[in-house]
């Protein structure tokens, strides 16, 4: 049996997960499961699949689900120093860390020496501390597997391949509910026009990161970490069926291309399951969809935000941080309605480039408390920007 823990068990990656797991229950041991809030989530999932360590970090939420669990045997905690007590020194096969924003930095980091295999689904812990998980993953000789579609797509088509026998990587992007919008139009767009996006069904943040298209020049800031290349390696192709997810061509003249269904529950099955054991149901290879991909570059005056990527240093620093801390607060002013959709972009090239912030592309990552006390900075100094 495969022992695994599941940090962030009631997203929608970590639900991914659990409903894998769910068709194969004699073949999996869940050791660990954990939550921000949802409790009444959390304590179904430990129910249904005989869980002993729950994590809940909200107060509040760890209260009551201790005073629920009081007679069943279940222990529930409510930080992640609990590695220690929960595991004991012992190596499960498996963690999926799936936890959203900053704070899945720490658990991420924490819990390498405890595993096997990691995969990796949280974006702030790759863009933002890469260097730290890289020396961690190295000194425990971990395996590590990237999840989102794109990375995990790059991951399967590169194998072994060193980065500079790699001659370009492409990443495609859907380009959101804007790309054949008129760019008049662009100063009229809504909150719920933001929201739909024409491909996949996410959360409200990352909705809009693909909107903007910053989601994606995440992707290719952290595709430069993960595989140790430089920017001029890499290229975002349009690509609005998102049935290609990434392109790689090699230096030998060969050219790989790995397409798939848009459902992220292809690359989190093809990550727990790695020597081909299992088979998942999916479509028919889509002929009609590789005969018409509509491949085209993107255009800088539709999604301004790629022109950031030409702000970033191949050497890793703390700017990656003020990156994501800077559009963090701008996403969470236009969803609370404060600003309007195109100020995320303008006012994000613009305070990227202000001395206090652009400083940071010459200091190094160092430790995770820099991270935090960074990022906290940022979004003060971004949200006093805008009043």
């Amino acid at each position: 049996m495969k022992k695994i823990a599941i940090l962030g068990s009631t997203g929608s990656i970590g639900s991914s997960l659990i409903n894998i797991i769910k068709k194969d229950k004699k073949n999996f041991k869940i050791e660990l499961l954990t939550a921000n809030k949802n409790y009444k989530k959390i304590l179904k999932q430990a129910k249904n699949f005989n869980v002993k360590n729950v994590v809940i970090i909200d107060k509040e939420s760890f209260l009551i689900a201790k005073k629920i669990t009081k007679k069943n045997k279940i222990n529930i905690y409510n930080d992640f120093n609990s590695f220690n007590k929960i595991f004991k020194k012992k190596r499960i096969d498996y963690t999926m860390s799936a936890i959203s924003g900053f704070v899945g930095l720490k658990p991420t980091i924490e819990i390498i020496k405890f595993t096997r295999t990691i995969a990796i689904a949280n974006k702030e812990s790759i863009i933002c501390g890469w260097c730290l998980i890289k020396k961690e993953i190295r000194k425990y000789n971990v395996k590590f597997i990237p999840v989102d579609s794109e990375h995990f797509s790059i991951w399967s088509l590169a194998g072994d391949t060193k980065s500079n026998n790699i001659e370009k990587i492409y990443l495609t992007a859907s380009g959101g509910p804007f790309r054949d919008y008129p760019l008049e139009e662009f100063k009229n767009i809504t909150l719920k026009k933001a929201l739909k996006h024409p491909n996949w069904s996410m959360g409200k943040k990352i909705s809009i990161d693909s909107a903007t298209m910053m989601n994606k020049v995440f992707e290719v800031i952290e595709a430069k970490k993960i595989f140790n290349l430089k920017y001029n390696q890499l290229e975002i192709l349009l690509h609005p069926d998102s049935y290609l997810h990434a392109i790689v061509k090699f230096k030998n003249g060969l050219t790989k291309i790995l397409a798939h269904d848009t459902s992220m529950t292809i690359p989190i099955f093809n990550s727990i399951y790695l020597k081909n054991e299992k088979n998942i149901r999916s479509k028919p290879l889509n002929i009609k969809m590789l005969n018409d991909l509509k491949l085209k570059f993107l255009n800088p005056k539709i999604f301004p935000t790629i022109r950031l990527l030409n702000l970033l240093k191949d050497k890793d620093s703390l700017f990656e941080t003020v990156i994501v801390s800077a559009n963090d607060t701008l996403v969470n002013l236009f969803l609370k309605k404060h600003i309007k959709f195109t100020d995320i972009s303008k006012i994000l090239l613009k305070i990227l480039k202000h001395h206090d912030l652009a400083k940071y592309r010459g200091i190094k990552v160092i430790n995770i408390a820099q991270i935090v006390k960074l990022n906290k900075y940022v979004s003060l100094k971004v949200k006093a920007f805008c009043v």
